[in-house]
């Protein structure tokens, strides 16, 4: 089977998505009988087929493997930012999806944002979750997470900024579970702690306890300005918590276009009447878990294998089939001669 070679800006031991999403599909493509290396940048490393995540950021690996290997399979995976902030504006996120044999995206209404010509070599893999329910949600109170490092794409306390336009109530809590990215970050948490006695931040925890944390909530926010294909939505609807998200396209890719749990970006008024509506409402509870159980499929480990698998493989063969460049045809050519010249020349003595 192919060695591949599997890049993200994301160094070991960071826990942003990205890296998270490069050490799961190295496991799945070995699985499928692949040789995997994930690291940082290529640097050379023997490889049938570099499978790049971040257009614009692995710009330098996806060149670099190019000029080395024009021959070899080279896929691209577009995330968020990618899609809604680079590629309008990033002479190379869009270099970087010309040299692409073939394109990844994390949901369906990504393919929307992409040119014609673009779309018919992207395919879509939902990322997946095995993560279960191992705990259950408190009975005596209605507990709001919001899961995801604080940076300004995830606009990480619209959240408690709703919260705060809710009347006053014990039996609503919110815990926002996340790494701040920047020093203004965390000043801003520790602020809204002081204002609002009903929020925690808890700063950043393992993957099992953000898992856990979802599993003992009642409902999840989402509430991003610009998101690939949130993985915490998988998670949240394979644990079966139910999801409140902000109208955004990587949003709608995720839940479908008919789920009853949108509100407008950035509007915290819209997002209080959804919180209280959640909190007294079990009927439209029951709405969002049916509406998200009916994605639950989507999300599974066996489908996102699957997905993986067949882009990688339609990529390896789309480079078998594809025609010879002109300069390796002329080299080809050439080479042919020489050996017809060398069969035909008469042998001395």
């Amino acid at each position: 089977m192919a060695g591949i070679v599997i890049t993200t800006p994301a160094g070991a031991g960071t826990r942003t998505g990205n890296r998270h999403t490069a050490q799961r599909w190295a496991r799945l493509l070995r699985s499928l009988g692949h040789r995997v290396r994930v690291c940082v940048e290529w640097q050379g490393q023997p490889a049938d087929l570099l499978l790049a995540l971040h257009a614009r950021r692995s710009h330098a690996s996806i060149e670099a493997f190019h000029r080395a290997h024009p021959e070899r399979p080279l896929v691209v995976v577009l995330t968020g930012t990618d899609l809604y902030r680079d590629l309008p504006r990033s002479r190379e996120a869009r270099r970087s999806l010309a040299l692409a044999t073939g394109i990844v995206v994390l949901q369906d209404d990504a393919r929307r944002q992409l040119a014609p010509a673009l779309r018919r070599k992207t395919r879509v893999v939902y990322q997946s979750s095995d993560a279960r329910a191992g705990a259950a949600p408190p009975r005596d109170r209605f507990r709001i997470a919001v899961v995801g490092h604080l940076r300004e794409e995830k606009d990480p306390f619209r959240a408690v900024a709703a919260l705060a336009e809710l009347p006053a109530s014990p039996r609503i809590e919110l815990v926002q579970v996340g790494d701040a990215m920047s020093p203004a970050m965390a000043r801003a948490a520790r602020d809204w702690m002081r204002r609002e006695p009903r929020y925690r931040w808890t700063g950043g925890r393992s993957h099992a306890a953000a898992l856990d944390w979802i599993a003992r909530s009642q409902l999840l926010v989402v509430s991003s300005l610009m998101e690939g294909g949130a993985n915490v939505i998988c998670e949240a609807a394979r644990i079966g918590t139910p999801v409140i998200a902000s109208r955004i396209s990587g949003n709608l890719g995720m839940l479908g276009r008919g789920y009853p749990g949108y509100f407008p970006v950035g509007d915290s008024t819209a997002l209080a009447r959804c919180l209280g509506r959640a909190a007294r409402d079990p009927g439209f509870r029951n709405r969002l878990k049916k509406a998200l159980g009916a994605r639950r499929a989507l999300f599974a480990p066996r489908a996102e294998r699957a997905a993986l698998g067949a882009a990688i493989g339609e990529a390896l063969r789309s480079v078998r089939l594809r025609p010879k460049p002109a300069r390796r045809r002329a080299r080809d050519r050439r080479r042919d001669s020489d050996r017809r010249d060398r069969h035909r020349s008469p042998r001395p003595g």
